[in-house]
């Protein structure tokens, strides 16, 4: 009896979870399986300038399913763009998920691994690094020190990146990026379904000044209550701060050279935004994108090899959640088998490479005594080694 209410309560539980991912709102789920070639356009940017690279269909060295294949890059030193049309959506109002995974198989030494999505008309044959996007989210590695993870958001046309320094993960396995925007403009990222790190818009990026401003010059009170932050009715902007103008005369205008003081008047620069000046004006659409047209990825490596795949752009975390919970569970353990074993095979080449090269390097070595040693036994006389003869023959 108690077997039997267990296998109910477990298909039920299945039945709840199908009905959950059902009600879920997807806009691209890209494994890369048949057909993926007519959803997706190789950019000719840097092409002319033999500069870009391509793409493999591949499921890599150490997959831990030989079936389920992503792209690759391919070729070194390159550019690498590519992109997929998708039907147009908003975030206004619901939750916004993007998620992929990468694995980076070459020493990659430098390059990034990141994906875009993108708003408007792309002319995707010329999709590229100066084609404006919407968001930008993945990693960037460069040498030992740079081990970035980015996070930039577009907003009225500028580009926000993240203040916060996120780091990526770096070994040769695959590994699944998630970030989360939710409509009170509060994000998540996720690396492997574990929070990496979160906060609000509001406060990690410059977008919109800050609610409040610091006086420089304040100083704890004695009798300051320090169990709660409270706000202090008191407080008041620093000296000289209202005096900043709104508006500055256009540093860039001119004064026309048919301007005559006498019948036109005395010439002012028209008036232009002053940029120190901040007021707090909030913005209750922050989080919202434009409406999202295309995802992109275009990056540039100086060795070639990250395998992309499973990209989500969904609008139900806990969907999001559950493919990786089914990668982990399905293909985790085999690819770090295939690895290993892939691992121990390239270390057993350079070996065998390494023991060649001291071989050669010895057989040079030995030729180069054998030579020497030949010019040495056959050097010229000396011809002081004759002398005493010379002297003897002369008396």
């Amino acid at each position: 009896m108690a077997i039997s209410n267990t296998i109910h309560l477990f298909k039920l539980f299945l039945f709840l979870l199908t009905l959950h991912s059902s009600l879920a709102e997807i806009f691209l789920e890209e494994k890369f399986e048949d057909g993926w070639k007519s959803r997706w356009v190789l950019s000719d940017w840097k092409r002319s300038e033999g500069k870009a690279g391509t793409f493999k269909h591949t499921a890599g060295k150490w997959s831990g399913d030989p079936d389920d294949k992503g792209l690759q890059t391919y070729n070194d030193a390159k550019h690498f763009a590519i992109s997929a049309k998708i039907a147009e959506f908003s975030n206004k109002n619901r939750t916004l998920v993007v998620q992929y995974s990468i694995r980076f198989e070459q020493d990659i030494e430098c390059g990034g691994g990141y994906i875009k999505l993108l708003s408007g008309y792309v002319n995707q044959k010329k999709f590229g690094g100066e084609t404006p996007y919407s968001l930008m989210f993945g990693p960037d590695i460069c040498g030992s020190q740079t081990k970035k993870l980015h996070l930039i958001l577009s907003y009225q046309g500028q580009n926000y990146p993240v203040r916060k320094d996120l780091q990526c993960e770096t070994d040769k396995l695959t590994h699944f990026y998630t970030f989360i925007l939710r409509p009170d403009a509060s994000y998540s990222i996720l690396v492997d379904n574990r929070e990496r790190d979160s906060g609000s818009m509001y406060t990690d990026w410059d977008i919109l000044p800050p609610r409040k401003i610091k006086d420089v010059n304040a100083k704890k009170p004695a009798d300051w209550d320090d169990r709660e932050y409270i706000e202090d009715p008191n407080d008041v902007k620093p000296e000289g701060y209202d005096k900043i103008p709104a508006e500055i005369p256009d540093p860039k205008a001119k004064k026309p050279v048919d301007w005559d003081d006498e019948d036109d008047g005395l010439w002012k620069a028209p008036k232009v935004p002053n940029p120190a000046y901040k007021e707090f004006e909030d913005d209750p659409d922050l989080y919202v994108l434009k409406p999202i047209k295309y995802v992109g990825i275009e990056v540039w490596q100086v060795k070639a090899g990250s395998v992309y795949d499973n990209i989500l752009i969904c609008d139900d975390p806990q969907y999001a959640k559950q493919t990786v919970e089914e990668f982990m569970a399905n293909n985790r353990e085999a690819e770090k088998e295939a690895f290993e074993e892939a691992e121990k095979e390239r270390k057993a080449r350079e070996e065998e490479e390494a023991q060649r090269a001291r071989e050669e390097g010895e057989k040079r070595r030995r030729e180069r005594d054998h030579k020497y040693g030949d010019r040495r036994r056959r050097r010229r006389p000396d011809p002081h080694d004759y002398m005493d003869d010379y002297y003897h023959v002369s008396l």
